[in-house]
């Protein structure tokens, strides 16, 4: 079963902004937003993956404007 919620988490520290979801399939969340940080290094412009900011957590950055993060749901 799929639990789609409208969200305005902080735990990413995403606040206010208008087009941020979580899905839980399970035990595992799917949070995706528009990419609010400034990277100083070169992004690749398809997909970057690399560790969250929190422990246990994988973020993937799409076109360089997506920003999926995967975690265990809490």
């Amino acid at each position: 079963m799929t639990n789609l919620e409208q969200t305005l988490d902080t735990r990413f520290t995403v606040q206010f902004s208008p087009s941020t979801f979580l899905m839980r399939f399970g035990r595992r969340e799917i949070f995706v937003c528009n990419d609010f940080r400034n990277r100083h290094y070169q992004v690749n412009p398809v997909i970057e993956c690399s560790t969250g900011v929190q422990a246990g957590h994988l973020e993937i950055l799409l076109f360089r404007k997506w920003l999926v993060i995967l975690s265990k749901a809490r």
